[in-house]
């Protein structure tokens, strides 16, 4: 028995949110197994980032003004923050797709503090393991392409300017870091981090919901009060860390394509 338990009326019990509950989300429509929240959530915001990139460069205006002076801000900042510092003079042919994985990211994540919605897509891996997969086929095809198929496994398992017998150590441990690590990493970082603030908003915003309204007690009140707090700062922080992780998504994805145009990265 917690503390929580013990806070609550006799007979009743503070259960704390599962990720059962959370996560394993039933059907929008019954029988379409797959047509899920997070899916809708997904699809809506793909059409969100196209309409709004639309909207903003269309018709673009040589002053810029509302949704477009918006959009320009961020375009800016993938540009000077993401793009340029790995890909240098290729970064304005990869903004397009930098652009909009930074959006689409983002908005992705900001679906979990959004009201009625409250749902980070990001939180179930599948969303962001294919997006980071497919970066990933692209620098390998991009690596291939640019340095060839045995000058890209070359350049990235034998460094050059190393003992040769320090290889045979080092090719393993570059190939196993290259090829499987870095994309699990990837996903995984972002995944765990909207995993991690889902359960935790949740909790707290539990916490207040059932000490103020659903069973209030003198004692429990002031847990509520608590809980009501805890997740008015949760989400304060969890929306700068959903930036944080649409940033580095996109960063990663700007370093990957630019080590695969230049072997010298």
């Amino acid at each position: 028995m917690n503390a929580l338990t013990v806070l609550a009326p006799a007979g009743d019990q503070f259960g704390a949110p599962t990720p059962d509950e959370l996560f394993n989300l039933p059907p929008i429509i019954p029988g379409v197994d797959w047509f899920t929240k997070p899916v809708l959530l997904a699809i809506i915001s793909a059409i969100a980032v196209i309409v709004l990139c639309w909207a903003a460069f269309g018709n673009p205006k040589i002053v810029p003004r509302g949704v477009q002076n918006v959009v320009e801000y961020g375009y800016m900042f993938v540009r000077d923050q993401i793009a340029r510092p790995f890909l240098g003079k290729d970064a304005d042919q990869w903004m397009g797709l930098l652009v909009s994985i930074f959006f689409m990211v983002l908005l992705w994540n900001l679906m979990g503090v959004i009201p009625l919605i409250q749902f980070p897509v990001a939180s179930h891996i599948a969303f962001p393991a294919v997006l980071a997969i497919s970066i990933y086929v692209l620098k390998v095809y991009l690596g291939m392409k640019h340095q060839g198929a045995v000058g890209y496994f070359k350049n990235m398992m034998f460094p050059p300017g190393l003992p040769k017998p320090i290889y045979v150590l080092l090719s393993p441990i570059e190939f196993l870091s290259n090829l499987i690590i870095a994309p699990f990493t990837h996903f995984v970082r972002l995944f765990a981090n909207m995993f991690a603030g889902h359960m935790l908003l949740a909790f707290f915003s539990m916490v207040g919901f059932w000490f103020l309204f659903e069973k209030l007690t003198p004692l429990g009140a002031p847990v509520g009060v608590v809980g009501v707090l805890m997740t008015i700062v949760l989400t304060g922080f969890e929306m700068f860390i959903e930036f944080l992780q649409a940033y580095l998504f996109a960063m990663l994805a700007a370093m990957y394509i630019g080590s695969s145009l230049h072997a010298e990265h």
